[in-house]
């Protein structure tokens, strides 16, 4: 009976294994079949396309950058002294020429006293000489020559009247004689008068002057150095700006050399940057340029295009100068730098997701023709600016090449082209989506 059992156990279990290899047998030729037959019936692929556009590309240039204020000012004193008092802390805003903090300055303000009163002395003093002394020189001299001009008259008179006489034979000739000796004197008595006050006047006036007034511009030079050395007791602020740093208190000593306190202008800030020298070739100052921080982008402009390149880094440090509204972008700060660096204009652009890496090298896109055929197309392609690319040599214009689809796509595959996907049709599957949940 036991051996009965078992046969009948084994039969049942052949059975069941032929009925398992039949039915895997049937599946497996109808899966072939459904292949061939996809095979011969091989769908279209469905593409996006968007044509290629003739027009302009910004060729941008982009690199980290670290921010530093338009201006700044380490103030430091002139002279050392005790700091009286000290008007501003670290965050106020100050102007130029605002009072920052006073120094003791009682020996220089009665050095500067005493220098002003030997300036009113020297002053004094010229105005006596060149008022009364040269004044009376001059005219006592003026006087000599009006009395030797009249005696000199008085004897060329005297001379003629005994020429005369003695002609007549009224007068001896010994007396001509005496009134030509006396005529000479007075001649030259004359002579002496008139050079002694030509050279009063052109010599000794003028020097004396001239002596005197230096002696008050000398006196005058010592009192305004006095006032300026009193004025360096008050610190002001050279710029406008923020205090950034102050390292002195009142009592305390302000070394000369060692920075009061510092000042830091952030009404505008300059993002320095170094980008390699080959994409600096294209960049000149003025060029339009936007930063990108935590607050958001700024646009700004080039500033700054440094005319040498760093050895040990192979770029060149460029400055892009951008207004800070509300100052909230701090110096030592990193931003984003995008340069404008040309406009490239009447050139073939399209988008970027057209662009695809191509199996033997470069980069390749895939044109489709009038009968819905893909065909592969090998390009060189030039600057992007954001999701645009310019497209150098491979593409004409009014071409239509794949945006989507693309990957994987064979070369002759044929396609269907779909309607790009808007956004209106995103909400709509959204809102599918959100009802279907």
């Amino acid at each position: 009976m036991r051996d009965v059992s078992t046969m009948k156990s084994q039969r049942r279990a052949a059975l069941i294994a032929g009925l398992i290899l039949a039915s895997a047998l049937f599946a497996g030729c109808g899966k072939g079949g459904d292949t061939k037959e996809a095979a011969q019936q091989e769908p279209a692929t469905p593409v996006t396309v968007e044509p290629a556009l003739r027009g302009a590309i910004d060729h941008v240039v982009t690199a980290d950058a670290v921010l530093y204020p338009i201006n700044q000012a380490n103030v430091i004193p002139k002279i050392s002294a005790p700091v009286r008092r000290i008007l501003v802390n670290r965050g106020d805003h100050v102007r130029v020429g605002q009072l920052l903090a006073e120094l003791e300055t009682a020996d220089l303000a009665a050095a500067a006293e005493e220098t002003k009163h030997q300036y009113e002395q020297t002053q004094a003093a010229s105005q006596t000489l060149t008022g009364a002394t040269v004044a009376e020189d001059r005219a006592k001299a003026e006087s000599d020559v009006k009395s030797a001009q009249q005696a000199l008259d008085t004897a060329q008179k005297l001379y003629d009247n005994r020429v005369a006489l003695q002609r007549e034979g009224a007068l001896a000739q010994k007396l001509v004689d005496d009134a030509k000796v006396a005529l000479v004197q007075a001649q030259s008595q004359n002579e002496v008068a008139q050079r002694h006050l030509q050279g009063l006047t052109q010599v000794s006036q003028r020097e004396t002057i001239r002596g005197s007034q230096e002696q008050v511009a000398a006196a005058k030079s010592h009192y305004d150095s006095a006032l300026v050395q009193a004025s360096y007791g008050q610190i002001r602020s050279p710029i406008n700006g923020v205090i950034s740093d102050r390292s002195i208190y009142p009592g305390e000593i302000a070394a000369s050399g060692s920075p009061l306190v510092s000042i830091v202008d952030i009404s505008q800030l300059v993002a320095r940057t170094n980008v390699p020298a080959k994409e600096a070739t294209a960049i000149s100052v003025g060029r339009p340029a936007r930063i990108t921080g935590p607050d958001g982008d700024l646009a700004g402009k080039v500033t700054v295009v440094s005319p040498a390149v760093d050895p040990n880094t192979t770029t060149v440090e460029v400055w892009v100068q951008v207004p800070n509204p509300g100052e909230k972008l701090k110096p030592g700060g990193t931003v984003r730098v995008s340069i404008i660096a040309e406009t490239i204009q009447n050139t073939i652009i399209v988008p970027a997701a057209a662009l695809l890496n191509s199996d033997e090298g470069g980069q390749k896109v895939m044109v489709i023709d009038k009968d819905s055929i893909a065909h592969e197309r090998k390009i060189v392609p030039g600057v992007r600016q954001g999701e645009r690319v310019q497209i150098v040599t491979g593409l004409q214009e009014g071409e239509q090449v794949v945006t989507s689809g693309g990957l994987g796509l064979e070369d002759k595959a044929k396609v269907t082209i779909q309607k790009p996907k808007s956004e209106d049709d995103d909400d709509d599957d959204d809102a599918k989506d959100d009802k279907g949940k």
